[in-house]
């Protein structure tokens, strides 16, 4: 199991989702992807693969998770895994262009 680390981004974007009642299934989506990424980064419904245009900071792969599927605008979540061992850093949230 995974502890699951928010930026400062991605903890704002989350909190946009939840107090905005007309995103509440998009929302509840990232909620319930956050806690399958925390059980198993490589859960097949988040479809989980490497994101290479982008990479943490200090040179780490980040990963791409869908939150949801064939959705207009679906929301994707982006991480890496650290800083320390079983630790899983969220840096954004956001619905896929």
């Amino acid at each position: 199991m995974f502890d699951i680390l928010l930026t400062e981004e991605a903890d704002e974007q989350l909190n946009k989702l939840k107090i905005d009642k007309g995103l509440l299934k998009r929302y509840k989506a990232v909620k319930k992807a956050l806690e399958f990424l925390s059980l198993n980064p490589r859960h097949q419904g988040l479809q989980t693969h490497e994101f290479t245009s982008l990479k943490g900071p200090q040179g780490e792969k980040v990963f791409e998770a869908y939150a949801e599927q064939a959705t207009p605008a679906a929301y994707r979540i982006f991480w890496y895994y650290g800083p320390k061992e079983k630790q899983i850093t969220i840096i954004s949230i956001t619905p896929h262009p």
